[in-house]
């Protein structure tokens, strides 16, 4: 049996650590998995707003980043190797990595490396603490920003990777500063 998130911290110290190879092979259907540190982080599925607003904010960046030839956009739940010894996967709603990082080729499994910019839309169940710990990966990973879309509040909060933040309203627009030059997105459009 796997650690889960969640088990009883006797019981979780006990099981083995898993590895990203392990990840890629568990199946648990209806179900969003990760892997921090070795110990497997289990979530229901987020809800429909959750994934309108995910979509809206990949599709706008997709277009944009394809236009300008400037890499890749990958859709939600891709997951990203981004620590070793123990293993880190993580998954984001939306990623971008500039066309000079791209792997070539790309793998079938786990990219290992931060994606330049990742997108956390949060969920009515994330608990503010597990999101800035997954920020404080991305960041400490390499990725350059951090955009954490909040559908309730109506704001998007952009951490970077020198440790300033930024929140944005939902009548202000979103920029891709330097990691997506010239991209721009007034919040209220992907609310």
């Amino acid at each position: 049996m796997l650690a889960v998130d969640g088990e009883h911290p006797y019981f979780a110290t006990m099981m083995p650590s898993v590895t990203a190879e392990d990840l890629q092979r568990l199946r648990l259907p209806g179900k969003r998995i990760e892997l921090v540190e070795g110990r497997l982080v289990v979530r229901e599925p987020p809800g429909y707003k959750h994934g309108r607003v995910a979509a809206d904010l990949a599709f706008e960046l997709m277009r944009y980043v394809e236009e300008h030839d400037l890499g890749q956009i990958l859709a939600s739940e891709t997951g990203f190797k981004i620590k070793s010894d123990p293993d880190t996967v993580r998954a984001p709603d939306t990623a971008f990595v500039h066309r000079d990082r791209v792997p070539q080729p790309e793998p079938l499994g786990y990219a290992e490396l931060a994606p330049d910019l990742v997108v956390e839309v949060l969920s009515p169940n994330d608990r503010p603490g597990e999101v800035l710990a997954k920020v404080g990966d991305w960041l400490n990973a390499g990725a350059r920003i951090a955009w954490v879309v909040d559908p309730n509040a109506r704001r998007v909060r952009v951490y970077r990777a020198d440790g300033s933040e930024t929140v944005v309203s939902e009548d202000e627009a979103l920029n891709g500063e330097d990691v997506v030059p010239g991209f721009r997105i007034v919040v209220a459009s992907i609310l």
